[in-house]
C-alpha cells in the first residue's frame, strides 16, 4: 500500500506513537488543536487516551491504528493508513545483546515515507555534547537516548528533532503513598534541585515541532525543555503538601534505603540504584547546565 503526496493547504497528517502515555497523548491533542490530522499509533487500540474522551476522539476525527515500534511491519502499515510524513516516537528499551529495535523502527518509518521525526529524548544527552557517541554504556539513560539520536542522524539526516526534557514533574508520583498517608516523606538528597517540567508541556512542545516540521526549530535537531523554576526535592514535597492540604515533613535517607524505597514503588532494583547514584553525581551537573543554557 502506498501513501499519496500531501496536498498543499490541507491539514498536516501526523502519526503519534505512544499516544496512551502522558507525553504522547498531550502531543496528539495539541497537534490536533494546531490543525493536524492525527493518527494514534497504539499497541492496544482499546486502551483509553489520557485527556481525550471517546466522544472527543470521534468528534475530532482522530484515527487509531495498531502499531508497535518493536514490529516494523506494523509501522509500515500505520504510515500507509495515516499518510503521515511526520511522526512522534519514543525510546524502545532493548534487552542487552538484542538487536537495536530503535534503528529498525526508524528505518521502517523512513522506508514507508515518513520524512520528519520528533523523538522524546532526555536532557542527560546534552551533558555529553559534542561527543554523544561516547556516552558510557553504564550511564544507561543518556546512553540509550544518545544511541537513538545517532540512529536518527544516520537514517533521517537533519530531518528530525530530539526533544530533551529535564526533570519530569511526574516523577514526584513515587511519593504518592506517603503523601496520601500524611506525615514523613522519605527522600534521598532532599537538597538536590530539579526543574519539574510537566509531561503536558513536553507533549505540547513536541506537537508544535511535529506539525511545524524542521523549520519550526530553525534547523536545530535538538531542543532542551525545562520547567519554569528550579526547586529542591524537599521544597517540592512541601509544595505538594500545601496543594493537597496535608502537613508533610521531609525525612532525609541514605542511598541504600533510597534504593529500597524506589524499588518498592515498582522500579527494578538496578534502575533504582542507578537513579539514586545520579541524584548528586549526574544532576548536579544537569542543574549547572540548566543555568548555563537558560540563565539562573
Amino acid at each position: 500500500m502506498t501513501t499519496l503526496p500531501h496536498p498543499p493547504n490541507m491539514p498536516t497528517p501526523v502519526l503519534v506513537f505512544g499516544a496512551t502515555g502522558t507525553v504522547g497523548s498531550a502531543c496528539a491533542r495539541h497537534a490536533h488543536s494546531l490543525g493536524a490530522t492525527v493518527t494514534l499509533a497504539v499497541r492496544d487500540t482499546k486502551k483509553p487516551i489520557p485527556g481525550l474522551s471517546p466522544e472527543q476522539e470521534k468528534a475530532g476525527g482522530y484515527k487509531r491504528v495498531q502499531a508497535d515500534l518493536t514490529q516494523p511491519g506494523t509501522i509500515t502499515e500505520a504510515v500507509a493508513q495515516s499518510g503521515a510524513k511526520h511522526a512522534f516516537v519514543y525510546l524502545i528499551r532493548s534487552h542487552p545483546g538484542a538487536p537495536d529495535s530503535n534503528r529498525a523502527a526508524l528505518e521502517a518509518l523512513k522506508a514507508a515515507g515518513v520524512e520528519f521525526v520528533v523523538f522524546l529524548s532526555s536532557f542527560t544527552v546534552a551533558l555529553y555534547e559534542p561527543a554523544i557517541d561516547r556516552v558510557p554504556a553504564q550511564e544507561f539513560i543518556p546512553h540509550a537516548h544518545a544511541q537513538v539520536e545517532l540512529a536518527l542522524q544516520g537514517v533521517f539526516g537533519a530531518s528530525y528533532v530530539a526533544l530533551r526534557p529535564a526533570g519530569f514533574a511526574s516523577n514526584s508520583l513515587r511519593w504518592a503513598g506517603p503523601v496520601k498517608a500524611g506525615g514523613a516523606v522519605k527522600v534521598a538528597y532532599p537538597e538536590v534541585v530539579f526543574d519539574w517540567i510537566v509531561p503536558e508541556d513536553i507533549g505540547r512542545a513536541g506537537a508544535s515541532i511535529l506539525v511545524g516540521g524542521p523549520s519550526s526549530t530553525g534547523g536545530k535537531t535538538d531542543v532542551l525543555l525545562c520547567g519554569p523554576e528550579v526547586i529542591s526535592q524537599g521544597d517540592a514535597v512541601k509544595i505538594i503538601g500545601k496543594v493537597v492540604g496535608k502537613e508533610l515533613t521531609v525525612e532525609a535517607i541514605g542511598d541504600e534505603e533510597a534504593v529500597k524505597v524506589m524499588a518498592a514503588s515498582g522500579l527494578p532494583e538496578p534502575i533504582s540504584r542507578y537513579l539514586v547514584g545520579t541524584l548528586v553525581k549526574g544532576f548536579e551537573g544537569a542543574s549547572v547546565s540548566v543555568e548555563a543554557f537558560f540563565g539562573s
